[in-house]
């Protein structure tokens, strides 16, 4: 009797040509952020889709590099803090605020990275059980960045406005985004 279900391995042939070493490119460059969708201009106010703050009225600031918008509440607002959008997950109403001044250009991708941390291995009894992390919280310098941008932002709202931003967006029966006006 034959080897059942071997006989293919011992025929088998690799190949006697060597194969050529792969070039290794120029470094690579990254993509151009994406355009702004038409209507997204600093001081538009959008609706956020998706994530924590979904359904929530934001301030729109500028593009970051990545291409992710840089959005704000403001946080004495509304509630929402200094954060970053995908604007495939936005909607620009034609609402526009004055920016009032603020000045933003310090945000940028690497402020909203997350610190690193080492896992650590303890191999007595205690160490088969997760054992609770103290949440980090936002950094006091990006604190104090969300209150520069804020406080130029919100002193120049008037009070209709400061109630459109608390109000959150939701559909209802008979609503249809497709008809709707933002």
């Amino acid at each position: 009797m034959g080897k059942a279900g071997q006989a293919k391995q011992v025929f088998r042939s690799y190949g006697t040509k060597k194969k050529a070493p792969k070039v290794k490119s120029a470094e690579k460059t990254k993509p151009a952020p994406g355009k702004l969708k038409k209507g997204l201009t600093p001081g538009t106010i959008l609706i956020l889709l998706c994530g924590r703050f979904k359904g929530r009225r934001v301030v729109f600031l500028k593009q970051l590099e990545s291409g992710l918008l840089l959005v704000t509440g403001p946080f004495k607002v509304n509630g929402v803090p200094l954060r970053r959008a995908n604007q495939r997950y936005c909607i620009a109403t034609s609402t526009k605020v004055d920016l009032g001044g603020a000045t933003f250009d310090t945000v940028t991708d690497a402020d909203f990275a997350r610190e690193k941390s080492k896992k650590t291995c303890k191999k007595d009894a205690d160490g088969m059980f997760v054992q609770p992390t103290a949440n980090a919280g936002r950094p006091d310098e990006m604190k104090a960045k969300q209150s520069k941008v804020d406080d130029a932002i919100a002193k120049g709202l008037p009070q209709d406005v400061k109630s459109y931003l608390k109000a959150r967006f939701s559909l209802t029966a008979r609503m249809f985004p497709h008809e709707l006006k933002f």
